[in-house]
C-alpha cells in the first residue's frame, strides 16, 4: 500500500476526526500531511495533529496569538 493510498485511508476513517463539524479535528499518526482538507472541502484544511509539524503549528498558533494581543495592547498604552 503507498502513502496515498494509507493518507486517503486515515482520512476516510472516522475514528481520526473529533469536535464539532464546522471545527473538525484530525489526528492520525500514519498520515504524513501536516494540513489535511477538511470532510467538507468548503470548510478549508485543518491541520494534522498526530503529526509533528501539525502539533508544532497547533503550539505555535496557541502561544502566537496571545503574544501579539499582548504585545498590541503595551504597545497602545505606551503610545497614549
Amino acid at each position: 500500500m503507498d502513502q496515498h493510498s494509507i493518507n486517503q485511508e486515515e482520512w476516510n476513517n472516522p475514528d481520526n476526526w473529533s469536535g464539532p463539524k464546522w471545527m473538525r479535528l484530525y489526528f492520525s499518526k500514519r498520515d504524513c500531511r501536516t494540513w489535511v482538507p477538511k470532510p467538507n472541502p468548503r470548510l478549508g484544511k485543518t491541520i494534522n495533529l498526530g503529526s509533528n509539524a501539525g502539533a508544532y503549528w497547533f503550539l505555535g498558533a496557541i502561544l502566537i496569538t496571545p503574544a501579539v494581543i499582548l504585545i498590541a495592547l503595551l504597545i497602545s498604552t505606551v503610545v497614549r
